[in-house]
C-alpha cells in the first residue's frame, strides 16, 4: 500500500512543479497584458510594444517594455515599464509584485546603474547594477529569459542582470 501512496505524492509534486515553471509568454499573452499607455507617475506614456518580453507560469507573469517618453519630463529618469506578478529578486533588489518604472546611466564601459521606481507614484524603491554580456549573440531593447534552476537574465541591450522569483 505504501507504493502507491508515494506514486500519487510524487505525480502530485512533479504536476505542481511543473505549474510553476516559468516559460516565455506568447504574442497574444503579450497583447492581453502590455498596456499600450503605462501608468507612469500622473501621465500614461505609450509604450513601444515590438520591444516588449515577458515570462508567464499560467498563474502570473512578469513583463517589460519600452516607454516612449518623448515629450513628457521624464528626463532620462525611466525609459522602461516593467510589471511584477509576484515578489521578484532582481539582482541585489527585491521588488513586491507590482508596476514598476525604471531607467539606466552608464557607470563605465562594463556596466550600467538601473534605477526602480514605484510607478504610480515615481518614488526610488532602489538600484542595481547591470554587466556587459559578453557572449555573441542578438542585442534586445529589452529581453527577459525565462527562469533555468530558479534563475535567470534580464537584458537591456547588451547590458544584463540576474532574477530569481520569491
Amino acid at each position: 500500500m505504501r507504493v502507491p501512496t508515494i506514486f500519487l505524492f510524487l505525480a502530485a509534486f512533479s504536476l505542481g512543479v511543473m505549474a510553476q515553471d516559468w516559460r516565455k509568454m506568447t504574442d497574444a499573452e503579450l497583447k492581453g497584458s502590455v498596456p499600450a499607455k503605462a501608468p507612469v507617475i500622473k501621465e500614461q506614456i505609450e509604450t513601444e510594444f515590438r520591444t516588449a518580453s515577458g515570462i508567464s507560469n499560467g498563474k502570473s507573469n512578469m513583463l517589460g517594455v519600452v516607454i516612449i517618453t518623448a515629450g513628457y519630463e521624464a528626463d532620462g529618469k525611466y525609459t522602461h515599464f516593467f510589471r511584477a506578478g509576484a515578489d521578484v529578486k532582481l539582482g541585489d533588489l527585491d521588488l513586491a509584485a507590482g508596476d514598476y518604472i525604471f531607467g539606466y546611466r552608464r557607470i563605465d564601459p562594463d556596466s550600467l546603474r538601473v534605477m526602480f521606481y514605484q510607478a504610480k507614484t515615481g518614488e526610488l524603491v532602489g538600484e542595481l547594477r547591470a554587466s556587459v554580456e559578453r557572449k555573441k549573440g542578438g542585442i534586445y531593447s529589452f529581453l527577459i529569459m525565462p527562469l533555468s534552476a530558479k534563475a535567470g537574465k534580464i537584458y537591456i541591450g547588451r547590458f544584463f542582470f540576474d532574477y530569481s522569483i520569491k
